[in-house]
């Protein structure tokens, strides 16, 4: 295929930037029908993690090269690396010769219709947004695998993850900002925001007025401390200094808690390990005031 068509690989902070702004758009065609086990290329590094969980052996031919770069993937890296990996590039994705091409909604227009015409069908997944858009998407992403039952599994182990990290009725939610590389919040109306919120926390960033994506300087973190501050640093990223600035140790009264990149973009089996760590500094945040956990 000419130059045209090949797509360049973004960075990974730009990528997920992206993706958390994607929105909840439907995705953009059916299931495959008359396949109950159609091969499969994966080109988003969130549904590259679900479809590991639900696809059969051998059906799953690729997955996105971003799964096999740490600071971009939502994958354990061994099981990452049990998958082969391929770029958004038409002529790499024809040449393993799927039936069905799962991506991002921002897939190139370009890339997408040459997909088409060769004969794939191009199933594009908007990022979900809380957790009731990421159970759909398990259930979507089985089905058109053709193995529902391996989907309600991993739908059953994301619902049971909920309770575990759920505080006792009638506690307070604790505040809590979300600071990534460079001082980047997470807003409201996110999946990682979403599950905070059901594990005892209240985004900080929304109480100060902020959206996704949007800047807080280190000054404002130190003159209106949050009582808890996740930070999601990036082995890549220069500004991670912020995040462990010596000025942030001075304090008083907030905690800062660390939060694996890899837990803040994506559903899927990333779900019961974000509210396992969540749960996790809540206890920690209960026994410090020594109450009942």
């Amino acid at each position: 295929m000419g130059s045209l068509l090949r797509v360049t690989a973004p960075v990974a902070v730009t990528f997920a930037l992206l993706v958390a702004l994607s929105g909840c758009r439907p995705w953009s065609e059916p299931p495959v029908e008359g396949a109950l086990r159609p091969r499969i290329v994966s080109l988003n590094p969130c549904t590259d993690a679900v479809l590991a969980e639900v696809t059969s052996p051998g059906q799953l031919l690729a997955i996105s090269h971003y799964s096999h770069d740490p600071s971009a993937s939502s994958m354990d890296p061994a099981r990452a690396a049990q998958f082969a990996e391929v770029t958004e590039a038409v002529e790499d994705v024809a040449a393993l010769e799927p039936d069905v091409v799962v991506a991002s909604s921002f897939l190139p227009p370009a890339t997408a219709q040459a997909l088409r015409d060769m004969g794939m069908t191009l199933v594009q997944e908007p990022q979900p947004a809380n957790l009731a858009e990421a159970l759909a998407q398990v259930r979507r992403l089985a089905k058109l695998a053709g193995n529902r039952s391996d989907g309600e599994e991993l739908v059953q182990r994301m619902e049971d993850a909920v309770p575990r990290a759920t505080p006792p009725r009638g506690r307070a939610p604790v505040q809590a900002l979300l600071w990534e590389s460079g001082g980047i919040v997470a807003g409201d109306n996110t999946l990682i925001v979403d599950l905070m919120s059901r594990a005892g926390f209240a985004n900080a960033a929304a109480a100060r007025g902020l959206s996704q994506a949007d800047y807080l300087p280190l000054e404002r973190v130190v003159a209106d401390p949050p009582r808890i501050v996740f930070t999601v640093g990036s082995p890549t990223a220069e500004e991670d200094r912020m995040l462990h600035h010596p000025a942030l140790a001075q304090v008083t009264g907030m905690t800062r808690a660390p939060l694996d990149r890899s837990l803040v973009w994506c559903g899927g089996p990333t779900i019961p390990k974000a509210m396992d760590r969540f749960a996790q500094v809540r206890r920690g945040l209960v026994a410090e005031a020594g109450q009942r956990p």
